[in-house]
């Protein structure tokens, strides 16, 4: 049992301790309780946190978008080496790719992270929603959802899922255009994954309003027709005409729509393309939307 410390002059239990000198101090009469001792922090000073970040000697912090988190040791290059260790090193990093992984899980898994990587660059994708794809293979891997499906197809549901999680503007269209998969079977991977991991639709649900600015941004279209659109959408919504709709094809109508009403015309053909659905599609929503809203749309 530990006794508390009091000290042999006064008998007071406070005490302070003085890093520069490296000794513990009777608060009360300053008696010296114990010096000489260790200071266990690093023996630099840094004035700000890039300062700090510069001098610290650790490594890269954890990341569950490699395959072992990072927490393996890597064996870099030397250009100065001379032949023969030069070969030997080759050979030493060889070795240490393979031991990496060392079995056929993580060899799937360093291949699914490899894949991810490259959807989540082609997307243009940040960083968080890389992390949530990540996570969320992990998670299906960990429940053994894996089986009897592709590798490419599940890790490009669960990139499908991170987005619209994480409010993200990304089609399945466009996550199929650089997968290696049809968009099919990343449908059904989705489907399943999402039933599976408890992904509701309330947590998958997307505002169409969140395509504007995307598919805006494509067409050329100023502020005022996006304001436009998603006032449009925004009505479209609490009149429940958004329900069981496609995303895309409501906000390629109301930017039609919306492009009319300001004198900034585009064809049915130039949204449908942009929001990669049909020209019937984008007619379809655009009549619904004229006549449950009463929208006066000019006549061309």
């Amino acid at each position: 049992m530990n006794k508390q410390r009091v000290c042999p002059v006064c008998g007071s239990t406070e005490f302070i301790y003085d890093p520069g000198r490296g000794e513990v101090v009777c608060k009360v009469c300053g008696y010296v309780i114990e010096e000489n001792v260790i200071d266990m922090g690093p023996e630099w000073r840094a004035f700000d946190a890039s300062q700090r970040e510069k001098r610290v000697r650790v490594g890269a912090p954890e990341s569950i978008l490699l395959h072992d988190k990072g927490l393996s040791t890597d064996i870099g290059i030397d250009r100065n080496l001379s032949g023969l260790m030069r070969e030997k090193m080759y050979r030493l990093r060889k070795w240490q790719s393979r031991l990496r992984v060392s079995d056929a899980a993580e060899r799937n898994l360093a291949f699914a992270l490899s894949e991810l990587d490259r959807l989540a660059s082609n997307l243009s994708l940040p960083r968080h929603v890389e992390e949530e794809a990540a996570r969320l293979y992990r998670e299906a891997v960990r429940k053994g959802l894996i089986r009897g499906r592709s590798i490419e197809s599940v890790i490009a549901a669960c990139v499908y899922a991170a987005c619209r999680l994480l409010k993200i503007p990304r089609t399945l269209d466009e996550i199929a255009d650089v997968s290696r998969v049809d968009k099919k079977e990343i449908g059904r991977s989705f489907r399943f994954i999402a039933r599976n991991l408890n992904l509701t639709p309330k947590k998958l649900f997307v505002k169409p309003t969140d395509y504007v600015n995307k598919f805006a941004d494509e067409l050329g279209l100023s502020e005022k027709v996006r304001r436009r659109a998603v006032q449009i959408l925004d009505e479209a919504y609490e009149k429940g005409l958004t329900s069981g709709k496609s995303p895309a094809g409501l906000v390629a109508a109301a930017l039609y729509i919306a492009s009319l009403m300001e004198g900034e015309k585009k064809t049915q053909r130039e949204v449908a393309e942009v929001a990669r659905v049909t020209e019937v599609t984008v007619r379809n929503r655009y009549k619904e939307l004229v006549e449950k809203l009463n929208l006066k749309v000019p006549i061309t």
